[in-house]
């Protein structure tokens, strides 16, 4: 026996052995490649940009305001974020150094992998390639096929391409969603709301079956808004009137029986698109317009991410900077990760940009349905400190920026917003779940002592007494005040004129510039403008501080960026199933963020188109 355990010992510890030296190992060759990349990236070398190249713009994944950072191990498995990200920003700036650019001949547009795009943050795309456009340079877009955000993209082309086999899905814009009144009354689940706003519609799935008539009313003039754009610029950039498009979209079915049920034939009578072409006809009308790389195998091309290594490697940086804050996300008290507008390190981070001496102007560009009360508050001081300090700031509206979003808009001395933003929301609510019956249901009862009446009263075990709803909505009375309080002060106007456009309501941009709630209607690059003119500022860098990312994983983005992955990139794919699931993930852990000390709430149950 006590050589059996023995000889047990020895195949552990050669096991261990093994195990300790494969380790070693991987560590020494991640070691390796840190090195390498880092070496790498002080020593590269600006790529050749040859002349008459075509720019290859292939947005992939979502398009964000600013990556997140996955964790690295989930940069390795299927559990990234969602179809990868692109930086708007990128793509605007390469778009932008491509139009003053003569080696670049013309742009082409590959849509195939852009997953989600609001119209906001394409419509500033649109808006860069129109401008490169102007200079008499070609456009052209293919795609295998389109979904209605690669569309639009697309429309903006000269010259726009599909795949034989391909379609055009246009379908117009909806908002459903779901009820779960009837759920938690089975469920003997009581939610008390306390809430300003007859439009403040965020605590309705709770406690109704149904959208409410100030809800549809809103949501409606909202997607007709936004819609209307859409159309417009679609029609606009195919020379056809609006009504040839209206008949596509609406009378699609027989649009389609039209063309013998050839769905890309149908897209090609409608003029929507001009030609088709396989992939292989595809890069030899390329080559043949614009001629060949030095294998003869492909277009004389550069991508948008190398040629824009190349611009910014040569591009010598002002001593001047304007630093551009991105909050993405919902508002959140406390330090929070990339993703979540974290009040206390956002705070820190504007602070930090008010006492950096070689910044001169800050721009805030949201990208925030709101949250946390408290949170916006401390987000506004802190830009409402760096005006005081003398330095100029600018909020730039991108898809949303409402109700937090926009109380935090109100700390800046300019507010610029997309025509398609949908912003506003301005209204405050409170939720609180009473679960007595179901615990009742299981034979659980809950008894005790107090010291005073409201000790124990935000016990969800308990039934919420009179005086503790009395004293919620009370503070709900005094935070909706205080909001519009704030706006009034922010855009010189008297406290009953910003409720009659508060109560809750969203508005887009152009109807909220109407309103007075927003300065300009323009996009990330007017804002930057106009924060360098109120700075005197001729020459200057850009600047784009990191919310919450520690210097490790700071390190690890940029050696992400030398390798070409893409922060956040899904190597698995998804299923439609796996996409469901990690929906009602993302939903989930946003309800763990509320997180607010005195649990009032600015959110708009909203999402941008």
């Amino acid at each position: 026996m006590i050589g059996l355990f023995r000889f047990a010992g020895r195949v552990v510890r050669a096991l261990w052995r093994w195990l300790d030296a494969i380790r070693r190992t991987v560590f020494n060759l991640a070691l390796l490649f840190v090195i390498g990349a880092v070496v790498a990236m002080f020593f590269r070398s600006a790529p050749e940009i040859p002349d008459g190249a075509v720019l290859v713009l292939s947005p992939s994944g979502a398009l964000v305001e600013q990556a997140t950072l996955d964790e690295p191990l989930a940069l390795l498995t299927s559990k990234g974020s969602e179809g990868g990200q692109t930086v708007l920003h990128d793509l605007i700036e390469a778009v932008n150094a491509a139009r003053e650019d003569s080696r670049i001949a013309a742009l082409v547009l590959h849509t195939d992998d852009l997953q989600a795009g609001s119209l906001s943050k394409l419509a500033e795309l649109r808006t860069a390639i129109a401008a490169f456009k102007a200079t008499g340079r070609p456009v052209l877009a293919r795609g295998e096929r389109y979904t209605q955000s690669q569309y639009y993209l697309a429309s903006i082309a000269d010259e726009l391409h599909l795949a034989p086999d391909g379609f055009v899905l246009l379908q117009g814009l909806a908002r459903y969603g779901s009820y779960f009144r009837g759920a938690l009354d089975a469920l003997g689940v009581k939610v008390h709301v306390f809430r300003v706003g007859e439009y403040k519609s965020f605590s309705e799935p709770f406690t109704r079956s149904d959208m409410s008539d100030e809800d549809r009313t809103a949501t409606r003039d909202l997607l007709d808004a936004i819609w209307g754009h859409f159309r417009a610029d679609v029609a606009a950039a195919r020379k056809q009137p609006a009504e040839a498009f209206d008949r596509y979209v609406v009378g699609y079915r027989d649009a389609l029986a039209a063309a013998g049920g050839d769905a890309a034939e149908a897209a090609k009578q409608a003029g929507l698109v001009d030609r088709f072409s396989t992939r292989d006809e595809w890069r030899a009308y390329l080559i043949e317009r614009f001629g060949a790389d030095a294998d003869g195998k492909t277009v004389r091309h550069v991508e948008a991410a190398t040629y824009l290594a190349g611009v910014r490697s040569q591009r010598q940086g002002a001593g001047e900077r304007i630093a551009v804050v991105v909050a993405q996300g919902a508002i959140a008290d406390g330090r929070q990760p990339p993703g979540v507008v974290g009040g206390d390190n956002f705070a820190q981070m504007i602070r930090e940009a008010r006492e950096d001496d070689s910044i001169k102007a800050v721009v805030l560009r949201i990208d925030s349905p709101g949250g946390s009360a408290w949170a916006s508050e401390l987000i506004r001081r802190e830009l409402e400190l760096t005006r005081q300090a003398g330095k100029p700031v600018i909020a730039s509206m991108s898809s949303v920026a409402a109700s937090g979003g926009y109380w935090i808009a109100a700390g800046a001395d300019e507010v610029w917003a997309a025509p398609t933003t949908v912003t506003g929301s301005i209204g405050i609510f409170a939720m609180f779940p009473e679960f007595v019956e179901p615990l009742k249901r299981l034979g659980v009862t809950t008894d005790g002592v107090a010291t005073g009446p409201l000790a124990g009263a935000l016990d969800p075990r308990r039934p919420l007494s009179a005086q503790a709803a009395e004293s919620m909505q009370m503070a709900i009375e005094h935070g909706y005040q205080r909001f519009l309080q704030t706006v009034a002060t922010a855009r010189n106007m008297k406290v009953d004129e910003v409720d009659k456009v508060a109560r809750g309501r969203v508005w887009t941009g152009e109807a909220a510039a109407e309103l007075g709630l927003v300065d300009q209607i323009g996009g990330l690059e007017d804002a930057i403008a106009a924060a360098a003119k109120r700075a005197s500022l001729e020459r200057y860098s850009l600047v784009w501080p990191s919310v919450g990312l520690s210097p490790g994983q700071l390190i690890l983005q940029r050696l992400l960026g030398f390798a070409g992955i893409e922060p956040g990139v899904q190597l698995g794919g998804g299923s439609p199933i796996g996409q469901m699931l990690g929906r009602l993930q993302r939903e989930v852990g946003d309800l763990l963020n509320w997180n607010d000390p005195r649990h009032l709430y600015v959110h708009c149950l909203c999402e941008a188109p």
